[in-house]
C-alpha cells in the first residue's frame, strides 16, 4: 500500500526531537519493509 501522512508521523517527530540529536549522516528508510524484500 502506499504510505500516508500518519505513517510517516512518528519518524518525522522523532527526527525532529532531542532523542534524534546522536544521529548523523543516515538514510532511514521509511517504505513500510520494502527495501528488504528480496
Amino acid at each position: 500500500r502506499w504510505g500516508t501522512p500518519e505513517d510517516m508521523a512518528g519518524l518525522t517527530v522523532f527526527l525532529a526531537s532531542p532523542a534524534s540529536d546522536f544521529i548523523t549522516g543516515t538514510a532511514i528508510p521509511a517504505d513500510g519493509g520494502y527495501s528488504i524484500q528480496g
